[in-house]
């Protein structure tokens, strides 16, 4: 059947998601915290996909588009499909690295306030025991115990030292949490020429 005759599935532009917000959104009038680590991680994510990932896959289309009829080509849709996904993700770590700001947290080291890339221990009322980092949104993992500086739990955090007691609004209404460890990376040595 001819293009002309068959409707698209909306959202399939390549350049519908320009003006999306992004997956994890900043706050308005915040800047991108990163570690170091994090940014060279998102780089390397970024470099990977320029460099490898996306010209494998358009040698795939273009190896699919020439084996004629495309709307049955399976090869050529998928692979329509992820370089849509592909650019899409370049677009986003591209827009995010550019606004970065990167925030080393070893210049702490040895401190016992909570700033931005601590490793911060702290008890509930339930004499529950918890650690998390406290890192940029981008480079996030939670199954890590890392959070995001934004989150309310980190927002309490900032700023407190060790033995502080600061208030956490959570669903089940106020809790008290103390903070009983803060710890920073050491710093790194800087690399021989």
């Amino acid at each position: 059947m001819n293009k002309a005759f068959t409707r698209e599935p909306e959202g399939d532009d390549d350049d519908t998601d320009d003006t999306a917000p992004a997956p994890s959104a900043l706050p308005a009038g915040t800047k991108n915290y990163l570690t170091p680590d994090g940014y060279a991680r998102l780089r390397a994510e970024l470099m990977s996909l320029l460099d490898d990932e996306r010209p494998k896959i358009v040698e795939i289309v273009s190896w699919a588009a020439k084996n004629g009829d495309r709307s049955e080509n399976g090869d050529y849709l998928y692979g329509k499909k992820r370089l849509r996904e592909i650019d899409r993700r370049i677009r986003f770590l591209t827009r995010r690295l550019d606004v970065a700001e990167i925030a080393d947290p070893s210049v702490h080291y040895g401190g016992a306030q909570v700033f931005f890339g601590a490793t911060v221990t702290y008890v509930n009322q339930r004499d529950e025991e918890r650690t998390v980092t406290i890192k940029g949104i981008d480079e996030v993992e939670n199954l890590q115990g890392e959070i995001s500086w934004v989150s309310p739990i980190a927002r309490a955090l900032l700023k407190a030292r060790v033995g502080d007691e600061v208030q956490l609004m959570t669903p089940g209404g106020l809790e008290q949490i103390e903070v009983i460890a803060v710890r920073y990376p050491a710093p790194q040595p800087p690399p021989k020429a």
